[in-house]
């Protein structure tokens, strides 16, 4: 029997790999579930992964790389904050610069104890991951165009909320005073709270089949394996440095825009990517931490590894990440950061992909398109006389691949959610989605085509407060190796019978009937198109 081995082999740890991967797959399938809102229901906005008695990262599911990433950093936040745990623990935080990403995204982190014998064993951490619609702050949706962290919601360190399995009342009392929507965010925290359980049942029943020793074994050999294959692609990397600038649009409060560079260096099975030469921080909230550039970093080094590879603490060892202290890829507190996680990230990932085309030109794809197109609002549903938020962000076009053109309307890169279907949305919402189709010719030409992007066309039935935090307004998405960029995207506002473009960061109030529609951005092309 499996439970009878006496040591690591490779069928024992193909097993592990996907028993532990199936266990982070189920939480996810927990949390869909049990959630309230539309962003976590239907758009999948969340990400859960496990942990090892000492924080490390030991497997995940296949949910948002700009989520578990970061998730480490939160880990050890937690770790470095509480000395003891006790079964029943949940610990919360949403602090950036404490582990966190940005505000909405409120992580959970609950350790799992094992009876042996009777006793209690701790044997690692659950840890989840999900964006709320609204944590307050100064506009719905709590995504503002902020110039300070403060601006931006209710702020939690890492806090325990349960202890021992008691809610802290105190504490969620203070959390649902300072929300808009409360019954949401409690259904929501509740979701998040089922989720780690279901992982700690699941990792009982694997240690009654296998062990503790057996367990912690397979954990060490699983971090040992996946560095082995980071190494592996590393080494198939040419020798060098490799160096690629792109730039945000702009930071919401000028029209400058913001450039963001990189050196990538590879020796052997050892990478150092550095992030000097960034712009400073800027007054705006697209600001990062330097959580959220390492978790790029290693979403692009990921792509890079065969399909099946796992995703543990083993896969960031030979990778070096220099983010300077100061900049918008490294901000220091109180910079404003909402944006950052979002928008942010989708440039740092194409820029580091725009340094490894020029040493694997035939494996790198064009920039995809580069923003995750956020709209927040809110205000009070005339049905119930309640306030709703909502926050969703939109696909587009993903850049062309080497010989094969890119996908068109799809979630790209630091993104990995769906599209909120029309029928939930109009639901949940005092909003209509009066349009919604592929934007035609919007991806770059070339030897392969980028993808299209979406037009999706919404129609106000109440007074909305509107945020619109979006990229590639203005600095189209490249091509590669001839191909020429995807359309840059746009924003427009049908109000008292006229239509005008709004820039890419906007906040406004939308009148009964005005109509907003988002034109997302193609992907780049890839390789020269052939003449006519």
């Amino acid at each position: 029997m499996v439970s009878q081995l006496n040591a690591v082999n490779p069928v024992s740890l193909e097993i592990f790999r996907c028993a532990l991967t199936a266990i982070a797959e189920e939480m996810g399938t927990v949390l869909m579930h049990s959630s309230y809102s539309p962003n976590i229901k239907e758009r999948r906005d969340f990400s859960c992964a496990l942990f090892d008695a000492d924080g490390r990262l030991i497997a995940q599911a296949a949910h948002i790389p700009v989520h578990l990433g970061s998730m480490p950093d939160s880990v050890a936040a937690a770790l470095v904050a509480f000395d003891t745990f006790a079964p029943g623990d949940i610990i919360a935080l949403n602090d950036p610069f404490l582990g966190g990403t940005h505000l909405p995204d409120i992580t959970l982190i609950a350790p799992i104890f094992v009876d042996l014998d009777g006793e209690p064993r701790l044997v690692g951490f659950a840890a989840n991951r999900a964006h709320h619609s609204d944590v307050g702050g100064m506009s719905p949706g709590s995504m503002p165009l902020a110039t300070e962290i403060y601006q931006e919601g209710i702020i939690i360190p890492p806090v325990k909320l349960w202890e021992a399995g008691l809610p802290n009342r105190a504490l969620l009392t203070l959390f649902y005073r300072n929300v808009r929507t409360p019954n949401e965010r409690r259904g929501d925290l509740t979701a998040q709270v089922a989720a780690n359980r279901t992982a700690a049942r699941r990792m009982q029943e694997l240690v009654n089949r296998w062990g503790i020793a057996q367990l912690e074994a397979h954990f060490d050999a699983l971090i040992a394996y996946a560095q082995r294959i980071t190494q592996a692609t590393i080494e198939a990397i040419p020798d060098g440095s490799y160096q690629f600038t792109d730039s945000l649009d702009d930071d919401g409060m000028s029209e400058s825009p913001v450039p963001i560079a990189v050196t990538v260096t590879v020796r052997g099975c050892q990478i150092t990517v550095d992030f000097t030469g960034s712009h400073p921080q800027v007054t705006g909230n697209i600001n990062t931490v330097a959580s959220v550039a390492r978790s790029a970093t290693y979403y692009v080094l990921r792509c890079l590894m065969p399909d099946d590879a796992p995703m543990n603490h083993g896969t960031f060892a030979p990778v070096t990440v220099i983010a300077p202290s100061g900049t918008v890829v490294n901000a220091r507190p109180p910079a404003g950061v909402a944006q950052g996680n979002v928008e942010t990230s989708q440039r740092i990932t194409d820029v580091l992909f725009g340094a490894f085309a020029q040493a694997l030109p035939d494996v790198v794809p064009a920039a995809s398109q580069g923003t995750m197109n956020n709209i927040a609002a809110g205000g009070v549903d005339h049905r119930t006389q309640q306030h709703f938020a909502y926050y969703e962000t939109m696909g587009g076009g993903m850049g062309a691949r080497p010989h094969l053109d890119g996908l068109s309307g799809v979630h790209t890169h630091m993104s990995n959610t769906l599209n909120t279907p029309i029928e939930a949305f109009e639901y949940a919402y005092p909003m209509r989605i009066t349009r919604y189709q592929l934007r035609d010719n919007s991806g770059g030409n070339g030897a392969a085509h980028g993808g299209d992007g979406l037009l999706r066309e919404i129609t106000f039935e109440v007074p909305t407060e509107v945020t619109l935090l979006t990229e590639r307004r203005r600095q189209a998405p490249y091509g590669l190796q001839g191909g020429e960029p995807g359309k840059c995207g746009e924003n427009r506002l049908y109000h008292a019978g006229q239509e005008k473009l709004l820039a890419g960061k906007v906040h406004f109030t939308a009148a009964p009937g005005d109509r907003l529609t988002i034109a997302s951005p193609g992907g780049g092309g890839w390789g020269k198109a052939d003449p006519v």
